[in-house]
């Protein structure tokens, strides 16, 4: 029945069907109307309120959050809550008098229908007893009216051929979204209720025994500084081309979905999904990236890779490589994953690669930075997660003198990249520009800083990492271990640490599966790459 009263309606009003819409859209614009209904309304109710707040002079204090002018379905009654709230403004008394004088001096007493009817609304109402439970109920219809005059305007938008479905797309969440935030409004709560939140939150963190409150990196040291990538914060990880920030970003999300099992998603603008799960392959199976690009692997190495991509391939990361991403298909595209595989971390590369609002070409490029950083952030906040930003940084780092190191003024385009983020971590690899040694006169071959500019949670440091470069990859500057060159083809020889301490053999790593999840991506074949079997006997296992 229902089905039959939409059918019957559409074929009423749509184009095509009996009444066609006029040049002014009127069926549109008039809500309810092009139903044969009347709006959602309480005209009793506006009565009621409107009264018990003259009637009684802290009666205001329980609706003023509640009601707006444009709440009140009748304009009369517009009029006269914005003369009340003008009143209250200017600190000044509510009462009959005084709101018919106010509607006065403005001239709009003869519009609300003259002193008559303010006076008779005084006489709708007793008391304001029960005036927040009358709000309320006005509120409601108001919302409903909101929300039938967003669906017009999806209908009317979208039998428009020049509208592009993603802009409108964005528009009916964000509308939506709207008239929830500016309609339910959280209370606030008293020092009794929070505290006791508090101790809770604190009960829960004591449980976690590793200290980790976000999602974790897998970098011991970092771990330890940031408690994990925290929700709704955005990072930024920015760096000059050649450091490594994508191997990082790569590793750090790796060690998320495959160690901890949580689900994240890497947005890639600059590399296919292709490219970026040859990465992965290569730092996972821990083999010579030149090696993976020419298919040139020994016996031996196509045994250890069969053996130690089982995992990658069962964790649970979802990768999108949609060029010149725009921030509106970006926040669409979240929101789906969030629902569909409640995804715990999102990772861009890179920043400076992303379109503003519908890719239009106005306004100079630092605004339009200015407003993706802004809407990331957004981002963060509405899906309570961290979001994980690339940046390039400007030329300045390469013509300053001294070590090159990075600071907040060298990123690149827009000062509110720094505004916006709760942390800006740079990468930088000593041994990029030819320095071998740190002022202590260690080495600082193969180690990759991560340092901690700015982080509105926590404190700043520098922390040093492994840089494996073959392998495209980082690790634990003193927990990485790799095979020791030595080791023959049937590969049960040592592993050595990066200080050369001996180790067991590779047989011995972890290959027990993750906490679940699938490893999604385009590039569903692994890289486009067909491995062959380690001997013809053999068939390989995917």
């Amino acid at each position: 029945m229902e089905n039959d009263k939409s059918h019957n309606f559409l074929k009423k009003n749509l184009p095509g069907g009996s009444a066609r819409p006029n040049s002014s859209n009127r069926w549109l614009d008039n809500g309810g109307a092009s139903m044969g209904k009347l709006p959602p309304q309480a005209i009793e109710l506006e009565e009621a309120v409107l009264g018990a707040l003259m009637i009684e002079k802290d009666a205001l204090n329980s609706v003023i959050d509640i009601l707006k002018a444009e709440s009140f379905y009748k304009e009369s009654h517009q009029r006269i809550y914005n003369a009340i709230i003008t009143l209250f403004t200017n600190s000044e008394p509510i009462d009959l008098l005084t709101v018919t004088n106010q509607l006065r001096q403005l001239g709009e007493l003869e519009m609300v229908g003259g002193a008559q009817y303010v006076t008779t609304l005084t006489t709708k109402i007793n008391s304001a007893a029960n005036i927040e439970y009358h709000a309320r109920v006005v509120a409601q219809s108001a919302m409903k009216r909101e929300m039938i005059s967003v669906a017009s305007k999806i209908l009317q938008d979208a039998f428009e051929d020049t509208t592009d479905v993603f802009t409108l797309l964005d528009t009916v969440e964000q509308s939506l979204f709207k008239i929830s935030e500016s309609n339910i409004r959280k209370n606030y709560a008293d020092m009794s209720a929070i505290m006791t939140e508090a101790l809770r939150e604190l009960e829960r963190r004591r449980e976690q025994k590793d200290g980790l409150t976000g999602v974790p990196s897998g970098f011991t040291q970092l771990d330890r500084l940031t408690s994990g990538w925290q929700p709704t914060e955005l990072i930024i990880l920015a760096a000059r081309p050649a450091m490594g920030k994508t191997a990082f970003v790569v590793s750090s999300l790796r060690n998320a979905a495959v160690d901890f099992g949580m689900p994240v998603a890497i947005f890639s603008l600059e590399m296919s999904a292709v490219q970026l799960v040859n990465r992965m392959i290569s730092a996972e199976a821990e083999l010579d990236s030149e090696k993976l690009k020419k298919g040139n692997l020994a016996p031996h190495e196509w045994t250890q890779l069969h053996q130690r991509i089982d995992r990658l391939m069962r964790a649970p990361i979802y990768i999108d490589d949609t060029p010149a991403l725009s921030i509106l298909e970006l926040r669409a595209k979240c929101r789906r994953l969030k629902q569909q595989h409640d995804i715990q971390m999102i990772v861009i590369d890179y920043l400076q690669l992303m379109q503003g609002d519908g890719g239009k070409g106005g306004g100079n490029r630092e605004q339009e930075i200015a407003s993706i950083s802004r809407a990331l952030k957004n981002l963060a906040k509405e899906l309570n997660v961290p979001v994980i930003a690339l940046s390039q940084l400007s030329r300045a780092v390469e013509t300053r003198g001294g070590d090159k190191r990075p600071q907040l003024s060298d990123l690149r385009e827009s000062g509110s990249i720094e505004q916006d983020a709760d942390m800006v971590a740079f990468l930088y690899r000593p041994e990029y520009y030819g320095f071998t040694q740190d002022d202590a006169g260690n080495s600082v071959q193969g180690v990759g800083e991560v340092i901690i500019a700015k982080n509105r949670s926590g404190s700043l440091d520098t922390i040093q990492l492994r840089f494996i470069g073959k392998y495209t990859k980082f690790a634990d500057l003193d927990g990485y271990y790799s095979p020791n060159p030595s080791t023959t083809p049937s590969g049960a020889n040592t592993a050595t640490f990066g200080n050369d301490a001996k180790m067991p053999p590779s047989s011995s790593f972890d290959t027990s599966p993750p906490v679940g999840g699938t490893f999604k991506s385009k590039a569903n074949d692994l890289g486009g790459m067909h491995f062959p079997p380690p001997n013809p006997s053999e068939e390989p296992p995917f």
